[in-house]
């Protein structure tokens, strides 16, 4: 694709005392800029004209001549936005509560379906998720912005993004802008640097990407301490440790949001923050996650709530920067059983307790809170990830939008249909009404308006593409990326100093078998069983002599994962007679749960005639038990040389059954295989630390509660050392640093 979008003409239009205004033509937009004020942005075609007014110049959005408050940049967000949701309609209120389900961009024009969100759904908080390429989503995302900027007051569309600057490429978000984009390890990854200029680092890169992609709401930080070992979501929190998670959602949320040189800290280069999930979601029964209603329940057995709100009460909520608190807030799908005083169990979003009782009267939080995804639709099973209604399933959708509202939500995640939210609305009029129901809901307008205001999109929503395509994925921030990815690998184990081994050794790096799995997303859909190298072999040999002869070989090198098996629920347990529910193990080894809970703490759904959710003497097995078994006959293969192993938790394992097998011992949470090479070769130092505990065996795991941190036994090696929170290896030794000193709990 040609660049044609270069400055066709630059005019001086008026020169002032102080202010000197200027015009840029691009082939998308037009964009005036002023010395004594901020660029703004427009499409000639969409009926807005820029006003010129005190020698300042304005974007008359709603396009009567004048120049409303909220049009008038001088103001603060907070009257702009109180201007404005005065202004709008219902019907147009209810269009800002909506956010869209995942929207993927492989073309430079939106599709019928956006197109008719925004025109007649009136929607406008849009979330990206696939791109084709950096270049093609700006181009998507002004075309975006010119319909919306046609449409009555102008409002322009708030792009957003759940985390996108993964090492991988090849799903809904880590595709990031066609994989061309800074990365950087995944969550559990950055928590093991427990580095706070890394954290700075990244979350103001990314949010340089963000912006210059047109994406103005990060749906992150993920802030749940991850307190049970066996929850599917451990990879993307920043642990189970509160003093890590909050020193990190607090240093997260200020880099992303704040713009350098702002006094309030908000302007062009600020992404909002959605911090979640409120009030944590890392406390699932028995480890299963609310995606699936198997799952719904989050139970507090050692009594400790209160921890899992310090993430945000003390970080993402009490920020050190200008902006003060993250922009919004999205609470998790669980039930927080026993927690409402009222002895009401329904999902956080439909809590006024946890919402309003506690976040906004509470802890003082006034910004948006938006439901996660799809809460509101029906569910027709209990193995099937559709709508999230936990605890109100009884109720109509219509009746759902109204209690979501009730509790204090001022927007629906992944609904893109506003019938439902102004049936709320005349609900609310039957209940409290008219009067009660207009101040509600221009309440929640008011709040959504001003995260607009900001970030500084109303005045230009619009993006150059050229410089786009320039700053996404650029070289200083890539490298950056991969520093951090050098950084976030923990050495767990280096018997006799057996690493850094020299480049130039041979190496004996056998196949990987696949299993057949089954993802996060869809259940339903596994994969096929197949060997395969783990890393690509062209890229060993820039490091080492390759063999298949384990005789010839100077050391084995192993890429392996934690085990993975069920999710706490099987579909064959039912077909077998059962209630479904089985153990989550953290062991390749087959697993029988002789000492689980006899009576669950929660339970009971509309769907089952049962409350009672034990699993215990039930079995789980794991998808990739050969990793296991590979590690043990590459050892007997090897005998008295070396066997280095790298691993990639997606959570705690049992290292009891692969350490006394290893050499070497790698961990890596989402990093490039060349960072593990860098490091095994001596290029880099060891530098993480365990961001979690690694568990003696699953009696551990399955007596530990879980709403506790640090709570299980941990693994012992063959050296002696300890696979506790905060523990690593470099070459010197044990880290003892100032990180170790400040966060270890042992």
């Amino acid at each position: 694709m040609k660049h044609s979008h270069i400055v066709l003409i630059v005019l001086v239009l008026l020169t002032a005392c102080k202010n000197t205004i200027t015009e840029q033509r691009y082939s998308q937009f037009i964009l005036i800029q002023q010395t004594q004020g901020p660029d703004l942005g427009y499409n000639p075609l969409s009926g807005v004209s820029i006003l010129y007014q005190d020698d300042y110049a304005f974007k008359d959005l709603n396009q009567n001549g004048e120049l409303d408050i909220y049009e008038d940049w001088r103001e603060t967000p907070s009257k702009r936005a109180q201007d404005l949701a005065q202004q709008i309609s219902i019907e147009q209120i209810a269009g800002l509560m909506l956010y869209s389900p995942h929207m993927v961009v492989n073309d430079s024009v939106p599709n019928e379906k956006i197109t008719a969100c925004l025109l007649q759904d009136q929607m406008r908080h849009i979330l990206v998720t696939k791109v084709k390429n950096a270049y093609t989503a700006a181009l998507w995302h002004n075309n975006l912005q010119a319909i919306a900027e046609a449409q009555p007051f102008g409002i322009p569309t708030n792009n957003s993004s759940d985390p996108r600057n993964y090492t991988e490429a090849d799903g809904e978000f880590n595709a990031g802008s066609g994989g061309d984009i800074s990365q950087w390890p995944r969550e559990i990854g950055l928590a093991a640097t427990f580095d706070m200029d890394i954290i700075h680092r990244h979350a103001h890169i990314a949010s340089i990407e963000y912006r210059a992609l047109g994406i103005t709401t990060t749906l992150s930080p993920q802030i749940d301490l991850s307190t049970d070992p066996r929850w599917r979501r451990f990879y993307g929190t920043f642990s189970e440790d509160a003093d890590l998670c909050t020193d990190i959602a607090r240093v997260y949320t200020d880099a992303f949001q704040t713009t350098p040189g702002s006094p309030t800290g908000w302007g062009n280069l600020s992404v909002n923050c959605m911090a979640k999930h409120w009030p944590g979601g890392g406390t699932g029964e028995g480890g299963r996650d609310a995606h699936y209603c198997f799952g719904q329940y989050g139970v507090y057995p050692g009594n400790n709530f209160e921890e899992h709100l310090l993430p945000f009460t003390q970080g993402a909520l009490q920020l050190d920067g200008p902006t003060s608190s993250a922009a919004a807030i999205m609470p998790y799908y669980t039930i927080s059983y026993g927690i409402d005083p009222s002895g009401e169990n329904v999902a956080n979003g439909y809590s006024r307790y946890i919402i309003t009782d506690l976040l906004r009267e509470k802890y003082g939080f006034n910004g948006v809170v938006c439901t996660d995804w799809i809460i509101t639709a029906d569910n027709p099973s209990v193995e099937t990830m559709n709508g999230k209604p936990w605890g109100v399933e009884h109720l109509s959708v219509e009746e759902r939008h109204f209690q979501a509202i009730y509790a204090g939500c001022d927007q629906f995640g992944g609904n893109d249909d506003k019938q439902p939210i102004l049936a709320a609305y005349q609900l609310w009029c039957q209940r409290f009404g008219k009067e009660s129901a207009e101040q509600r809901f221009r309440a929640s307008a008011q709040r959504l308006l001003l995260n607009f205001f900001r970030v500084g999109v109303f005045e230009n929503p619009y993006v150059d593409p050229n410089y786009t395509a320039q700053v996404v994925g650029c070289k200083e921030f890539v490298e950056e990326g991969y520093d951090a990815q050098l950084k976030s690998i923990v050495m767990l184990k280096n018997h006799q100093q057996v690493m850094p081994i020299k480049k130039g050794a041979k190496v004996y790096f056998p196949k990987r078998y696949y299993p057949a799995s089954i993802g996060f997303f869809s259940r339903h859909q596994p994969n096929i069983a197949h060997y395969d190298w783990q890393i690509d072999t062209a890229l060993i040999k820039q490091y080492y002599q390759l063999t298949d002869n384990p005789d010839e070989a100077d050391f084995a090198l192993l890429y392996i994962f934690s085990p993975e098996g069920n999710w706490g629920y099987s579909e064959k347990d039912v077909q077998q007679g059962g209630t479904g529910y089985v153990p989550i193990s953290l062991q390749y080894e087959d697993y029988t749960a002789t000492n689980a809970r006899a009576q669950s703490i929660a339970g009971g759904d509309i769907k089952e005639s049962f409350t009672n959710r034990t699993y215990l003497g039930k079995s789980d097995y794991s998808y990739n038990r050969y990793d296991m078994l590979q590690v043990i006959q590459t050892k007997q293969l090897m005998g008295d040389k070396p066997v280095i192993v790298l691993v990639q938790p997606a959570r705690p394992f049992i290292p009891a059954e692969i350490e006394p097998y290893s050499d070497g011992l790698l961990l890596g949470f989402g990093v490039k295989d060349q960072a593990y090479l860098d490091i095994l070769c001596g290029d880099a130092e060891p530098y993480g630390l365990l961001p979690m505990q690694l568990p003696k065996d699953m009696h551990t795991v399955e007596t530990q509660l879980e709403d506790v941190a640090h709570d299980m036994e941990c693994y012992t090696d063959a050296d002696g050392h300890i696979y506790d929170f905060a523990f690593g290896l470099n070459w010197h030794g044990i880290i003892r640093d100032a990180r170790v000193k400040k966060y270890a709990k042992h």
